[in-house]
């Protein structure tokens, strides 16, 4: 699964998170799941992109509203929307509003998507449990972006940890893959629901989500949901 993390110019100095550098062309940059497989169908997919490049993953969560990583904000941003392919297929908009909370980002889309929106958790998932996380990141610690999203599994070891803002998140030990760059602003799921959003980690035995559950009445206050 690739994290591959761009950073808002405002978070340029955050340690560990999962942004790749932008380029000139839509060519993926740093990094996908590290290990895990690619996934066949996921209409609730988001990529997103900033002057036309792909940045980030993310996922839609109701008609006009994409959730990300707020690091991955900046530039103008545009997502592709229930493609398993960030450059190509599904349901292209622009993006005209965002808003950010601790690592959490929200963003309004021109026009309405009609797809299989995730569900949201209104806790965070147990310790000890097997979750699955997704991202178009990078597929080894120097290679370009996956071109297919990707999947892993991970375990839960606590959520006591932060975000690269400070707020709320639950880490997780690697499974059978692990996030990086490019992975940013992906989804973690436990029992069908998405608990957590891509945010920082190492690339090789563990990263940091931010928590869905603890942003919760955040994100219904700014998306209604």
């Amino acid at each position: 699964m690739r994290i591959r993390l761009l950073l808002a110019t405002t978070a340029t100095a955050l340690v560990g998170a999962l942004v790749a550098p932008t380029t000139a062309s839509a060519a993926p940059v740093q990094p996908y799941i590290i290990g895990g497989g690619t996934v066949s169908s996921a209409p609730w997919a988001a990529a997103v992109f900033s002057g036309g490049s792909f940045t980030c993953s993310g996922s839609i969560i109701a008609s006009q509203w994409v959730l990300t990583a707020r690091h991955c904000l900046g530039g103008t941003m545009s997502v592709r929307v229930g493609s398993v392919y960030y450059a190509s297929g599904g349901q292209t908009r622009n993006v005209t509003a965002t808003y950010g909370q601790n690592d959490l980002a929200l963003l309004r889309l021109s026009s309405g998507v009609s797809t299989t929106y995730v569900t949201l958790a209104n806790s965070n998932p147990p310790v000890g449990s097997t979750n699955n996380i997704y991202g178009w990141g990078r597929t080894c610690t120097n290679c370009p972006a996956s071109s297919q999203l990707k999947t892993a599994t991970v375990t839960v070891t606590s959520n006591s940890a932060t975000d690269a803002y400070g707020g709320p998140a639950i880490r997780s030990n690697r499974g059978n893959g692990v996030a990086w760059r490019g992975d940013s602003g992906g989804p973690q799921f436990y029992n069908g629901q998405q608990v957590g959003v891509c945010s920082t980690g190492n690339g090789s035995t563990y990263q940091n989500y931010g928590s869905v559950a603890a942003n919760r009445s955040w994100i219904l206050s700014v998306a209604g949901v």
